[in-house]
């Protein structure tokens, strides 16, 4: 069985048939997914649909791109969320350096030391989201020593995911790992031991081969499992079987 460690059920591209896509997911050999929070309304949508759904787990956070707003109550609020039985994890949160309109960067860096503060209180992991902002996110990892986290999406350097893996994180990989130019990619996954990574699809977003540009759903997790095991040269069930009990350790599922 699969577990799908990031996948956005709360999204819009649901909206029409949110129950029908999550109900059919253990069918299609998915046992396990985690929906993380961009924001404070999000994060509840994830602890609900959390609620509903024995195979679902939520995280809560401000994701950079929506952490405009981000105050001192909204870290009450979303204390309170990651209090839920299936509150897993504070997430998603990080840094986002490629779009302009992005809230500024020292308002992003100092929303992600705080939620990193927060996951230090809780004694909870961190999903962390790092696009063109290598530097400043590894610099705010090593101000936190005690926290550990997965940088999902990850799209850093076999150099970068080595020193991750040393601080005790995790590598997350989606289906960008099936793209003909993912060289990074493969590279990171070749570099870092397998008992350190985890694979999601970020759905709705970034479907792998052969599903490209299509919507995607934690069924297609299934493609990532097989690149990452080609990858690694072991079976795809060797390769599901330790994804998913890498997952469930970091997250702490039974």
């Amino acid at each position: 069985m699969l577990f799908d460690t990031h996948a956005h059920y709360d999204a819009g591209a649901f909206d029409q048939d949110r129950d029908e896509v999550l109900a059919a997911l253990p069918s299609q050999g998915v046992s396990l997914v985690v929906n993380p929070g961009c924001d404070i309304l999000s994060s509840q949508t994830a602890v609900d649909l959390a609620e509903r759904y024995d195979f679902l787990y939520a995280a809560v956070g401000y994701h950079p791109e929506n952490c405009g707003p981000c105050c001192p109550a909204d870290l009450d609020s979303l204390r309170q969320l990651a209090k839920a039985p299936k509150a897993a994890a504070i997430g998603e949160i990080g840094l986002d350096y490629y779009w302009e309109e992005n809230p500024p960067r020292e308002h992003q860096r100092r929303v992600f030391r705080d939620q990193m503060a927060l996951a230090e209180e809780l004694n909870l992991p961190v999903i962390v989201h790092d696009r063109e902002a290598h530097a400043d996110s590894m610099t705010i990892v090593r101000e936190f020593p005690r926290v550990r986290g997965v940088f999902h999406c990850f799209s850093g350097s076999a150099e970068m995911a080595k020193e991750l893996v040393k601080l005790g994180w995790m590598i997350s990989f989606t289906g960008v790992l099936t793209y003909k130019n993912a060289r990074k990619a493969v590279e990171a996954a070749q570099a870092v031991p397998l008992d350190r990574i985890m694979i999601e699809t970020d759905s709705p977003y970034m479907a792998p081969v052969p599903h490209r540009g299509e919507r995607n759903n934690s069924g297609y997790v299934r493609h990532i499992c097989e690149k990452l095991a080609e990858i690694k040269g072991i079976s795809f069930e060797e390769c599901a079987r330790i994804t998913l009990e890498n997952g469930k350790r970091f997250y702490g599922i039974p």
